[in-house]
C-alpha cells in the first residue's frame, strides 16, 4: 500500500509541477500592454517572432541584421529613438547602394 502512496503523491507533484510552468510560459507568451513590436533593429537569428512578410512563423530566423519584416519587442517609446527603428514593417527591403568606381590611377 505505501508503494502506491508514493507514486500517488510523485504523480500529484509532477502534475502540480507541470501547472505552474505552463501558468508562468503563458504569461510570459501573453501580450504585454507596456511593450511594442520594433521593425528594422532585429539582428539575425534574434527576432522574437514571424516575420510580417509571413516568410516564416517562428522567433531567432531573422537571416540578415535589421530587415524591415523582422521585429523584437521593445519597451514602449523606444523602438522610434533607434536607428531604422520602425512600428510599422517596412516591407520592400532597400537595395544594397552599388559600390562606388575607384578613381583611375594617374600615371
Amino acid at each position: 500500500m505505501t508503494n502506491t502512496k508514493k507514486i500517488n503523491t510523485l504523480l500529484a507533484g509532477a502534475v502540480a509541477a507541470m501547472t505552474i510552468g505552463m501558468a508562468g510560459h503563458a504569461a510570459a507568451m501573453g501580450p504585454d500592454a507596456e511593450k511594442e513590436k520594433c521593425y528594422g533593429v532585429a539582428k539575425a537569428g534574434k527576432n522574437d517572432c514571424g516575420s510580417a512578410d509571413k516568410a516564416h512563423g517562428c522567433a531567432g530566423l531573422a537571416k540578415v541584421d535589421g530587415s524591415g519584416v523582422e521585429w523584437i519587442a521593445l519597451p514602449k517609446g523606444l523602438c522610434e529613438k533607434l536607428v531604422n527603428g520602425s512600428l510599422e514593417p517596412v516591407s520592400a527591403e532597400a537595395p544594397a547602394p552599388a559600390p562606388a568606381e575607384a578613381p583611375a590611377a594617374a600615371e
